[in-house]
């Protein structure tokens, strides 16, 4: 079977709609046949953390997991989880948790930078975002995470923010033409915003855009939020973890 010579890592794409979870070789391919369920509400750790692993039991064999989380994370810890219930969330030590639960190493990032491991190419500035139960973003610079930006949580029309402006509640509420009018402004705005080379957009709801992309913004497949868990044991993406654990110990 293709990409199981090495290590196997069991990735974790978690959101706010959906708990989502596969294997995969070392070269990104799924070797086991994706799972999910719907996340939990209300959605705090005691009742998330179950889920994840009959998730993970259910997949057979794995050397390692990654995690893909919605908010901002460091080492291997939640600080924000907008879309899951920040309170409930905050400090709380979830690579830790599912490791001692599943018996193996674990890492974790921002669910939209590990989307965009999956996605990108390497190349220049690339930029990530994800369209789903809120907006995930994430900035690459030739295939190294830049520090997470939570640009979901920044104003993007009037009072509202990115999350709130066309997030899932918005395209439900506002339904489909005024939402892609709205996500069109959006991508506007990340144009000058960051100027990157290449705009990435995955997540549930990408699967909605219908209008005219330019040559270098292009919609990817929302599996990348899964496979990109393999990139997390990459030794490009080193630094992020060491860094983290290097200001801990400042």
């Amino acid at each position: 079977m293709s990409g199981t010579s090495g290590p196997l890592t069991l990735s974790f794409d978690i959101g706010g709609t959906h708990l989502k979870a596969s294997v995969l070789g070392a070269d990104g391919t799924m070797v086991a046949a994706e799972q999910r369920v719907e996340t939990p509400r209300p959605s705090p750790p005691d009742v998330v953390v179950p889920a994840l692993v009959a998730l993970g039991q259910k997949l057979g064999r794995y050397d390692r997991i990654s995690i893909g989380f919605p908010g901002v994370v460091k080492q291997g810890t939640v600080l924000t989880a907008p879309n899951l219930g920040t309170p409930a969330w905050a400090s709380f030590a979830l690579a830790a948790a599912l490791s001692k639960a599943l018996g193996k190493p674990a890492r974790m990032l921002n669910d939209a930078t590990v989307q965009g491991l999956g996605a990108i190419e390497g190349h220049g500035l690339e930029c990530v975002i994800t369209l789903g139960t809120g907006m995930g973003f994430s900035l690459f610079e030739d295939g190294r995470p830049a520090p997470h930006l939570e640009l979901s949580q920044h104003v993007a029309h009037k009072e509202k923010t990115y999350d709130q402006w066309i997030g899932d509640a918005a395209l439900n509420r506002i339904g489909r033409k005024r939402w892609l009018r709205r996500v069109q402004r959006a991508i506007g705005q990340i144009t000058t915003l960051v100027n990157y080379d290449t705009l990435l957009i995955g997540g549930g709801n990408a699967r909605h855009i219908k209008f005219a992309l330019p040559p270098n913004v292009r919609v990817v497949p929302n599996t990348a939020g899964i496979t990109g868990g393999v990139k997390l044991w990459d030794p490009a993406v080193d630094s992020v973890f060491h860094n983290d654990a290097a200001a801990a110990a400042a």
